[in-house]
């Protein structure tokens, strides 16, 4: 089973946004994925989201099933504090993130170098973020940040970023964390391709084959997994 947390800057996005993007999860991994409509920001600011996310990964591994977390941009934050919440209780297959918001306080360098005339705009998503976690404080706490965490003990990760998206450096800081704290990771940057790229495959050839690249490392990792 795979808990899938839609991308949407915390403040957007549905499950009819991401639908055709876990359905094709569901297809190249052979699991069943379950797609979480969380509660999003300004109405159900943090941790509300992360809550949710824990919530339904406990259920459905409570009798046994094994689980995933996977999802998108600020989605792919989501899933990683779940994950971090959950490392002590619930034995977790893998991370599966494209273009994680790994960094709630948007500092690493790709935020400005690729936050204008790239899809996501650098003010747009301090609001969202700001919207999301009001208190500055809590934007670089363990509780809230991975890059100050300590990821011991987390799950095998597929991490997937982007050379022109906002959140590049902090997914790549995020696969190099997990790495230097014993964790395996499958990590690729995507050449020419933007922000959650997955969503452009019916227009784009290098996207589209660049998400069948995510979906048979995702497949590769919960079938090594699982056996």
């Amino acid at each position: 089973m795979v808990v899938y947390l839609h991308g949407g800057g915390f403040v957007l996005g549905d499950l009819d946004t991401h639908d055709a993007q876990v359905r094709r999860l569901a297809v190249a991994t052979a699991a069943s994925v379950v797609a979480l409509d969380y509660r999003r920001a300004p109405e159900h600011p943090w941790p509300a989201a992360v809550d949710d996310a824990v919530g339904v990964v406990r259920r459905v591994a409570g009798d046994g099933t094994p689980v995933a977390v996977a999802g998108d941009s600020a989605g792919g934050l989501i899933a990683i504090l779940a994950a971090l919440r959950l490392r002590d209780e619930v034995s977790l297959l893998a991370q599966l993130l494209v273009c994680p918001n790994a960094d709630p306080t948007l500092r690493c360098p790709s935020v400005e170098d690729k936050g204008r005339g790239w899809l996501l705009d650098a003010d747009t998503l301090r609001r969202w973020v700001a919207m999301w976690l009001p208190d500055p404080d809590t934007r670089d706490s363990p509780l809230a940040n991975p890059l100050v965490a300590d990821l011991r003990g987390l799950p095998p990760a597929v991490v997937v970023t982007a050379e022109h998206d906002p959140l590049r450096d902090e997914g790549e800081a995020y696969a190099v964390r997990l790495r230097a704290a014993g964790v395996p990771v499958t990590h690729r940057r995507e050449p020419g391709l933007i922000h959650n790229f997955p969503t452009l495959r019916d227009v784009s050839p290098a996207a589209a084959a660049a998400e069948d690249r995510f979906l048979r490392d995702a497949a590769l990792l919960l079938g090594r997994r699982s056996r």
